[in-house]
């Protein structure tokens, strides 16, 4: 049930017997909503909780269009990207040399075999290679250069693939864009000669830094030396996971540089120690994920950045002057009490407040005097 109540004034009623004309609206885009009748005769203390509503991105008038609703962002700052988790080193499949070798062996055997049957080996090499004289010519048909296909592609499989395996290098072994495995094997190996080999030095490595920008607890600008001991510890991820794994070492360990304070130059050996154990936790934990193991990052050369150096150096000396004036005049002192406390003790002398004070200004003075430092 609805109530329209509507007044018009005098001067807008229709003539009699005129038409009837509507008038204009003072405002263009008003509109007229039905109310309920209950709910104007309500007389309740408190309006009922209206319910909120999702917020709103954005709608077009008269279009139909329903709102968008707004959805959450994930917070993704201070997170790490992660590494393919498929991306883990695993053993390749490889052979003995001696397989490699053997096959090599038969291949060139087989290439010389093929010569003599077509008649192109010479009688002399026949007869060193202790073959019988070749039974004629038979010409160079399709089955004899199917032999020497056959015969070279295995010699050529047999020594191409021999490799010898060192301690402490590693091959990370590919084919076609795909990773097919790691060898860490020592010896006289075959691989297969079609993958792609990227040699890995997986030694304890020592690395030492050129200086680096860092910065105090009071925001001093510092230049850093350190020396970060670190090892490939999976090669897979160290090789292909990033595009050099040694530079991405380095801007870890300029990052850590940059968050985390490092003291002063002078600072003991245990701040030192606990400021080594954070940048080894900070580093470490960033180099985690691309198969890199870090033992330590420890600072050899802490000292101040060339645009502050001259200021702090005149700094230290000013504070290394006025802790050796306090040092002196607080032994002056103690010398003058230990003297007037004597004399007046043993009654050696008389001295009221006036003469007091003037031996104790002269006893001053000549201990000054004395070890060469001018009266404060």
């Amino acid at each position: 049930m609805t109530t329209t109540t509507s007044h018009t004034p005098e001067s807008e009623q229709p003539a009699e017997g005129g038409p009837v004309t509507r008038p204009s609206r003072l405002i263009h885009t008003e509109s007229t909503t039905e109310i309920p009748v209950h709910l104007l005769f309500r007389d309740g203390p408190d309006p009922a909780p209206v319910p909120l509503r999702p917020a709103v991105v954005a709608r077009r008038q008269g279009t139909g269009e329903q709102p968008r609703l707004r959805r959450p962002v994930p917070d993704r700052s201070g997170t790490l990207p992660r590494v393919d988790p498929d991306l883990v080193e695993r053993p390749a499949r490889v052979l003995p040399g001696v397989v490699g070798v053997l096959a090599g062996v038969c291949g060139a055997a087989g290439c010389v075999a093929t010569a003599w049957w077509t008649g192109a080996l010479p009688p002399l090499a026949a007869g060193a290679a202790g073959l019988p004289p070749a039974p004629g010519t038979a010409g160079t048909g399709p089955a004899q250069w199917a032999a020497y296909a056959g015969a070279g592609a295995l010699a050529l499989f047999g020594f191409g693939g021999l490799a010898r395996g060192r301690t402490g290098r590693a091959w990370v072994l590919g084919l076609f864009g795909r990773y097919r495995g790691t060898v860490r094997r020592t010896g006289l190996l075959w691989v297969n000669p079609l993958l792609l080999r990227r040699r890995v030095d997986v030694r304890l490595r020592h690395w030492r830094s050129e200086p680096m920008p860092a910065a105090d607890r009071g925001g001093m600008a510092l230049r850093v030396v350190v020396t970060v001991v670190w090892r490939v510890r999976d090669t897979a991820r160290a090789t292909l996971g990033v595009e050099d794994h040694e530079t991405y070492l380095r801007q870890c360990v300029e990052a850590a540089l940059l968050r985390l304070p490092v003291e002063a130059p002078g600072a003991g050996q245990a701040t030192m120690d606990a400021v080594c154990e954070a940048l080894t936790r900070q580093v470490a934990s960033d180099t985690a994920p691309v198969g890199l193991e870090v033992f330590a990052v420890r600072p050899v050369r802490v000292e101040y950045a060339p645009e502050v150096a001259a200021a702090m150096h005149r700094r230290r000396i000013a504070a290394l002057d006025a802790r050796h004036r306090a040092s002196v005049l607080s032994s002056v002192v103690d010398s003058v009490e230990d003297t007037v406390t004597r004399l007046t003790v043993r009654g050696l002398v008389e001295l009221d407040d006036y003469e007091r004070k003037a031996l104790v200004k002269d006893l001053t003075v000549a201990f000054c005097a004395g070890r060469g430092e001018p009266m404060p």
